[in-house]
């Protein structure tokens, strides 16, 4: 269900948990000497019209004595070695013994700049080098300094994640706004990192950086290889340059998606819609078979995450295959981005959060705005839930009587915190065999389910979840909800559809929901023996993997939902 595989580090169940950007808070950093050339500088050296952008890094050892390298990132070589490092007052002297090369400058008498020359090969390039992050801010018995001029956004990304990847986690803890600062201790943000590590395996670089604004935040993808995977670093900076938020999802696969065969584009067409009002307000697409209707409609509800509406993962889009699909058959479809990608900062915020303001709430509105088209039939509108979307289908519909009945694919009917020990276990083993680190995962895991099932654990405080914070009135929301015993209430038509290769939710709740729901007429299941969690096929052992490798819902899913909507649509 929660696809803490793919997303591991800050989207587990509400992938928005971190998605957090306000500006103006505290400094709370320490400061360096005027005049210190520890820390890290930025400087681009123009070599004839060819524009390099380099990061110095220096340190003290143990002796006192400093240290350093040197990343050119456009060349992709980091961790480049400084093998005499000298300053003396105001004057700084590099030598780069790897490269042949060399540098000799002045800072400036804030300690914020340093200007000389670059040597290599007999060529002599000026080059200015100006302090990045947070830690440039200078002490002293006078008033704080400003920061220094903004460094490049996607040096300063890029920097981040690589200390990250050296564990210099109070250095990347240094640079967060306060939101940020309550919500991911350097602790936590250490834990963080090795569950994603546990999830995707070693870091081993860092291929691309792109930058991108929205509402005034500079937000920086930072592409990085794992040993399994290829992740998206996603750093939302302020005004200040403060990380004002944080997320790692997998990264876009650079295959575009197509449409499935069975998609007959001629049939249908789509508008642009809104889910709900302000504060909460989402965009949609109402997809609608061309003709004059009025048709069976069904609104896709959502998995765990920061889902937006195709269910995207990869070039993969679970949702838009199947919006295609049924309005091919002459159904209406309605998807709509869900509120934690939307409005994650505003998410985050809620102390009590639950699962009704996560997912029910926008599903319900999403159903009443199906049924009050022209071209959809009213007391024909159904609801697909896909994994969380499934698990609580029952309590959407127990809330809303326009919903005419439930389509659940891989659905969970066990609580989410045995799902999640199952999901790192299965991980942890995959290969073969169960790695220290791996087991350490399934401990850490195993922990967090007894905190969460703890009998003692009360309103208003906090759990950690792969190390993020999550809201304990998350988890005691759920407590006295039982999916399958609320679908056996409702009496109205249910499908219960589940993919055999699904490592996320397995066979063991679709026989969850028989036991609840077999001895109604009104109730039909359906398994498939070669899908996976996005309901696409594969073969062998089920993986993470898979799921980027561009693939689409097949026809004969399509074709039973389709066919069942429309006999319970008569």
């Amino acid at each position: 269900m929660a696809r803490n595989i793919l997303s591991a580090i800050l989207v587990i169940w509400f992938g928005a948990l971190l998605s957090i950007a306000r500006a103006g808070v505290p400094d709370t950093t320490q400061s360096k000497p005027a005049g210190s050339l520890e820390g890290e500088w930025q400087g681009t050296l123009d070599a004839g019209g060819t524009k390099l952008r380099l990061v110095l890094k220096v340190t003290k050892n143990g002796e006192g004595k400093l240290t350093g390298t040197l990343d050119s990132l456009d060349q992709n070589a980091n961790g480049i070695p400084i093998s005499a490092i000298e300053q003396s007052g105001d004057d700084v002297k590099l030598e780069l013994a790897a490269i042949g090369g060399s540098y000799a400058g002045k800072m400036n008498a804030g300690g914020m700049e340093i200007a000389g020359e670059w040597k290599q090969g007999g060529v002599s390039l000026p080059l200015v080098f100006k302090r990045i992050g947070l830690s440039s801010l200078i002490g002293g018995p006078a008033p704080p300094a400003p920061l220094a001029a903004p460094a490049d956004d996607e040096v300063l990304a890029r920097t981040l994640v690589t200390d990250m990847a050296a564990r210099h986690f109070d250095k990347v803890f240094a640079q967060f706004d306060e939101t940020m600062a309550k919500a991911l201790p350097a602790d936590k943000l250490a834990e963080s990192w090795d569950s994603l590590r546990s999830q995707v395996g070693e870091f081993r670089s860092i291929e691309s950086e792109k930058r991108e604004e929205n509402q005034g935040y500079q937000i920086v993808h930072v592409i990085c290889a794992f040993d399994k995977m290829k992740m998206d670093v996603r750093l939302v900076f302020d005004a200040r340059q403060r990380v004002a938020g944080m997320r790692s999802t997998a990264a876009a696969a650079k295959a575009a998606w197509t449409p499935p065969a069975y998609a007959k584009t001629e049939s249908f067409h789509e508008r642009d819609v809104t889910v709900g009002a302000a504060p909460w307000q989402l965009p949609g697409t109402l997809t609608l078979p061309n003709g004059a209707g009025p048709f069976p409609a069904v609104v896709l509800v959502h998995g765990s995450g920061a889902n937006d509406r195709d269910e995207s993962i990869g070039s993969n889009k679970t949702f838009k295959d199947l919006a295609w699909g049924l309005a091919s058959q002459g159904i209406a479809v309605l998807r709509y981005d869900k509120r934690t990608k939307v409005h994650g900062r505003e998410v985050v915020q809620l102390t009590n959060l639950t699962v009704k303001e996560e997912t029910v709430d926008d599903a319900q509105l999403a159903v009443d705005l199906l049924a009050s088209q022209p071209e959809t039939q009213a007391k024909h509108v159904f609801v697909l839930g896909h994994s969380l979307g499934g698990y609580v289908g029952p309590r959407i519909a127990a809330g809303d009587q326009k919903v005419a009945g439930l389509i659940l694919l891989a659905g969970s009917t066990r609580p989410m915190e045995e799902l999640l020990v199952e999901q790192v276990r299965y991980g942890a083993g995959l290969n073969g065999k169960i790695t220290p680190q791996g087991q350490e995962a399934i401990e850490k895991a195993e922990k967090e389910e007894a905190a969460i099932r703890d009998p003692n654990l009360k309103p208003g405080t906090t759990l950690t979840l792969f190390g993020v914070p999550v809201p304990s009135s998350y988890f005691l929301d759920l407590r006295n909800y039982h999916p399958g015993e609320t679908a056996a209430t409702l009496h109205r038509p249910i499908l219960v559809l589940q993919g055999e290769r699904d490592i996320q939710v397995r066979l063991a709740d679709f026989d969850g929901w028989k036991k609840a729901l077999g001895s109604q007429p009104s109730a039909s299941f359906k398994t498939y023996p070669a899908l996976n969690h996005l309901f696409m096929p594969g073969s062998g052992p089920g993986s993470e993997a898979e799921y980027f490798q561009p693939n689409h819902v097949p026809e004969e899913v399509v074709q039973d939902i389709a066919g069942w909507v429309k006999t319970n649509s008569r």
